[in-house]
């Protein structure tokens, strides 16, 4: 499914967005390292009922690359650019990982933004949230002594639950391979996930929530959805077999969840 690219500029940086489909507005925000071509597997679904705008964070794909560290109100205010250039008032929102933690800023700055809300794979973040766990911080470690290709496919592999289809594996890494990013504004978007926490906040969150986290996720620990689910009001917790990335490995039942969720 292909449209348009087109920007949406946030003070003098540039934020690439596409739209597709029709219906209610619906914003996806991605996570750390991954761009537009990362909701690969939801667009077509989700824009059979929704008009579903997609994004480049700042600092990847063919959006602007402005020196860091990044805030995660810097990526709220982009997401809110985005939706101002679509002439788009009020929108759900479904954000994943760091999209996830810019997603509740969102929510916590720009309540009138925010009709409901879907946080995937993500946390509130703070030293009072469960750190990442230990396979990623070594594999983090280790990274720099491999050769890019070498630890970038690692990283998709990481991202999936174990067992996950080779064919899968391929696909991501493929893309991760053809949408190369700027290594500034990867390290920019990271200081974005490392400074962020909003614990002591988010039961302001006046959004009606989704919690979905997969179940062998060892990129963000689980249980950082129970500490959102439990502490935004209105929100319902939902587990799902599969790891960072399990929207990729079934799509079908993430679309499944966020179609009845926001109906």
């Amino acid at each position: 499914m292909r449209a348009a690219v087109q920007h949406a500029t946030n003070g003098d940086v540039r934020i690439a967005y596409e739209v597709h489909g029709t219906g209610e507005p619906l914003l996806l925000m991605h996570g750390l390292g991954y761009g537009r071509w990362g909701w690969e597997p939801l667009l077509e679904p989700l824009a059979d009922d929704f008009r579903v705008l997609l994004y480049d964070n700042r600092g990847i794909g063919d959006s602007d690359v402005p020196p860091g560290p990044y805030t995660a109100r810097q990526l709220a205010d982009d997401a809110v650019a985005v939706l101002e250039a679509a002439g788009v008032e009020r929108a759900d929102v479904v954000g994943t990982s760091l999209g996830g933690m810019a997603a509740q800023e969102l929510a916590l700055v720009f309540p009138d933004r925010v009709d409901r809300l879907v946080l995937a794979c993500t946390t509130p973040g703070g030293l009072s949230s469960y750190p990442m766990p230990q396979q990623t911080v070594d594999l983090m470690l280790a990274a720099a002594a491999l050769p890019p290709e070498v630890a970038l496919r690692r990283f998709v592999e990481n991202a999936l639950a174990p067992g996950a289809p080779e064919g899968l594996v391929e696909r991501i890494y493929a893309l991760r391979l053809s949408n190369r990013f700027d290594p500034k504004g990867w390290q920019a978007q990271a200081a974005a996930g490392v400074g962020f926490d909003a614990l002591d906040r988010i039961s302001e969150i006046q959004a009606p929530t989704l919690v979905v986290t997969g179940t062998a996720d060892v990129v963000v620990d689980p249980r950082n959805s129970e500490l959102l689910a439990g502490r935004i009001p209105q929100a319902r917790l939902e587990r799902v077999p599969g790891g960072h990335l399990f929207f990729w490995e079934d799509p079908a039942r993430f679309v499944t969840l966020v179609k009845e969720f926001l109906a």
